[in-house]
């Protein structure tokens, strides 16, 4: 095997490394099958051929025998070859998947990092405000963008009956509020309270439709 296998030399894929090893066990059969031809005819791989006078001996078929260990000889070395392709593709394979994992967790990092630095977006709006009211008190105002309502955001937020939860749940206590305001955020502190009006915040939230 002079020539080295195009499977070890190119990209390797699991199915060259199959084929590889396919070819392993056809030779360590064909040793085998050589092997048992010679321990059939009572001799090894080195017992002489020869008698003690220097014959051919007549117990068995010389040239057979040595043409099987010629065979066994050349098959070892093939398979001595063939083992060390085996380990190239099994190390160029592995190595390839350890670099595609790690490119994969540094994806996922840079993923996770963009969405964890990533503002988060609002989900409602305010659409109506009474004067007057717990929400104009605290300056709340028209076309304001809800980023968060208390412990509502974006990522847990499911329709407004969780901002009317909160609300129901803070009566009295000041609510932390984040809102959008023509592109600026800001911070704001909401009391919900019943008052001469209607609720207990005296505005008007709508989802933001998508």
């Amino acid at each position: 095997m002079s020539q080295q296998d195009p499977a070890v030399s190119e990209t390797v894929t699991v199915s060259d490394v199959q084929q590889l090893l396919k070819k392993k066990d056809e030779i360590e059969a064909q040793i085998k099958a050589y092997y048992e031809m010679l321990e059939d005819k009572g001799v090894g791989m080195n017992e002489p051929l020869v008698d003690v006078e220097g014959y051919p001996r007549a117990d068995v078929d010389v040239y057979q025998v040595r043409t099987a260990r010629h065979n066994i000889i050349c098959l070892q070395n093939d398979h001595k070859a063939l083992m060390k392709e085996v380990e190239q593709a099994l190390h160029q394979l592995h190595a390839r998947e350890k670099e595609k994992r790690e490119k994969d967790e540094a994806e996922a990092h840079t993923v996770a990092r963009s969405q964890s630095e990533a503002p988060p977006l609002p989900f409602a709006r305010v659409n109506a405000i009474t004067p007057g009211s717990p929400a104009s008190m605290s300056g709340l105002q028209v076309d304001d963008e809800i980023v968060a309502f208390g412990s509502v955001n974006m990522h847990n937020y499911q329709s407004l009956q969780n901002i009317a939860t909160v609300v129901q749940h803070s009566e009295g206590r000041p609510v932390s509020l984040t809102v959008l305001r023509g592109g600026e955020r800001m911070h704001l502190g909401l009391t919900p309270k019943r008052w001469t009006g209607k609720g207990l915040l005296g505005c008007n939230i709508v989802p933001l439709q998508r």
